[in-house]
């Protein structure tokens, strides 16, 4: 098993930055990508950044690409989700996964076997 333990969320007015972190610990070694995905209220969890863990890959959605950066320590099994530029529509709970599988498949819930228990982030206007 993966144990993922987020932090670093908050609350930041717009255009500011926050920087959350995902620490994981466990059976690491069958982890192969670790990503974030977010969910709003009311809406469905989606996929934000992914990155494997030798950094070589990554992988952002449209609607954060430019603003957010997935980064990886390999010495602190710890993965960052550095967030810039932040929106009102950035709003949500923010949950670590860790996962395996193709780099085309990255954006996908199943793709990840392990969540944390998620870091709220909220951006007011």
């Amino acid at each position: 098993q993966v144990q993922l333990v987020e932090s670093g969320g908050g609350l930041v007015q717009a255009g500011g930055s926050l920087r959350l972190s995902c620490a994981a610990s466990g059976r690491t070694s069958n982890s192969y990508v670790m990503g974030w995905f977010r969910q709003a209220p009311g809406k469905e969890r989606d996929f934000v950044a992914a990155i494997s863990w030798s950094g070589g890959i990554t992988r952002y959605a449209d609607s954060v690409k430019g603003r957010f950066t997935i980064s990886v320590d390999n010495a602190k099994n710890t993965v960052y989700l550095q967030m810039n530029s932040l929106k009102p529509e950035d709003t949500a709970v923010y949950y670590c996964a860790s996962g395996g599988g193709y780099p085309s498949d990255y954006d996908e819930r199943g793709t990840y076997d392990y969540w944390g228990q998620g870091t709220l982030v909220t951006v007011s206007s």
